[in-house]
């Protein structure tokens, strides 16, 4: 790889801005939800809950289809699509909540299908950018694609809450669904080139197809693997935090606010740098950064138990957004490089079926946690992210001294 990264080109950068729209659309929206479920509608903790099950089970249900879509017809229209369809539903909640007519049943089920078009925008996003960028340019173009996506996840919640609270929920409804038209706009001026049509079959080879291509590919397997035991233990660590915090550390809700903002921070601050590590940096190395920074930060944060100081745990998070980002950015690189376009989809698609591991993670730290308290879910965590960093820094990804070359359609792909 060149030692400069050449200009990102304009077709491109409407994509990254899309990106940006779509996204923040999102947080806004996921952050407004369970204040009006809970605010306006009066839900208890079970109704919150049955909330965020509906807003995170499109992830499970339809990676998959979207990612068999992304591989069959136009990725740059699966994208205007999803983002419409959330538009859409945006502005049914906004209606409903105009006209009083608002309930939980149908909060949960517009949610549930806003979240549809955000798995589908997630996913033929990344198979879409090697088509608009050179080889080169990839990393450039997937830490610009982060760096919107940690922007938004920084700034969005905070915004979808002032909105409720200054102006109402509608409001905040309407402002998300008019970023979600302003990412169909920006989409519609992207050129997409062509790609041969995709015999037809039956899905589930498809699937089949797809899935064997990960976990048969001597780089994308371990990566997979150390991503679905990352979600475990971050969101394990993430499950026990709050109360860990009050208790043990004597934080306030602002206090707890501030230090879980720091996760934050150090994503734009990984995002931001990402580029210039990886010009500086082996390939490899910077995929196993990531997970080492990640076992780093559980470890800092169990110092915590020791000395119970609010600074080693913003610190923690600090470094459970920073290093990881980087791992995000360089495996997206690698998996681009390494995947026929003809199966980007689905590999895609299956990267996101690894935050199917979050749930187990937030289970695992209500059970350790209600038997053996936080402390002990904090040094399961340290295991736990022990064990991701040995799965990839035995792996042979970390060996990679740079980028690999872009892989085409190989001769069983093209003879079908």
């Amino acid at each position: 790889m060149s030692a400069t990264t050449p200009r990102l080109p304009a077709t491109f950068n409407r994509l990254a801005w899309s990106n940006l729209a779509a996204q923040s659309a999102e947080q806004i929206a996921l952050a407004a939800a369970p204040i009006v479920a809970v605010v306006l509608l009066g839900t208890n903790e079970a109704g919150a809950g049955l909330l965020q099950t509906a807003l995170t089970l499109p992830f499970i249900l339809f990676a998959i289809p979207a990612g068999m879509l992304a591989d069959r017809i136009s990725r740059r229209s699966l994208m205007a699509g999803a983002e419409a369809l959330r538009a859409a539903a945006l502005a049914a909640m906004l209606l409903l909540i105009w006209l009083g007519a608002m309930t939980l049943p149908l909060l949960a089920l517009l949610g549930f299908v806003a979240v549809c078009g955000t798995v589908a925008y997630s996913v033929a996003a990344p198979a879409l950018v090697p088509a608009l960028v050179t080889p080169q340019q990839l990393p450039a173009a997937n830490a610009r694609i982060e760096l919107a996506r940690t922007v938004a996840f920084a700034g969005g919640p905070a915004l979808g809450g002032v909105l409720v609270g200054w102006l109402g929920a509608a409001p905040a409804f309407g402002f998300a669904a008019a970023l979600s038209v302003v990412a169909v706009v920006l989409l519609s001026g992207i050129h997409e080139p062509a790609r041969a049509p995709a015999p037809r079959r039956h899905p589930w080879q498809d699937v089949k197809e797809g899935a064997v291509f990960v976990l048969q590919h001597p780089l994308l397997r371990p990566v997979f693997i150390t991503q679905v035991i990352f979600n475990t233990a971050s969101f394990l660590l993430l499950a026990v935090f709050v109360p860990y915090a009050v208790r043990h550390l004597g934080l306030s809700a602002t206090g707890v606010g501030a230090t879980l903002a720091m996760y934050g921070v150090g994503m734009v601050a990984g995002a931001l740098a990402a580029t210039r590590v990886m010009r500086k940096v082996a390939f490899g190395t910077v995929i196993g950064l990531g997970p080492v920074t990640g076992f780093v930060a559980a470890t800092v944060m169990a110092l915590t138990i020791f000395i119970p100081s609010p600074l080693l745990a913003g610190l923690s998070f600090f470094l459970l957004g920073a290093g990881p980002i980087l791992w995000v950015i360089s495996t997206a690189t690698l998996r681009q490089s390494v995947t026929p376009p003809s199966l980007m989809g689905r590999v895609s698609a299956i990267n996101i079926l690894s935050y199917g591991a979050r749930p187990l993670g937030s289970a695992l730290g209500a059970i350790v946690g209600g038997l053996y308290g936080a402390e002990a879910c904090l040094y399961l965590a340290a295991a736990i992210f022990a064990v991701q960093a040995l799965v990839i820094w035995v792996s042979p990804a970390v060996a990679l001294a740079r980028q690999p070359d872009m892989v085409g359609e190989p001769n069983t792909l093209r003879a079908r």
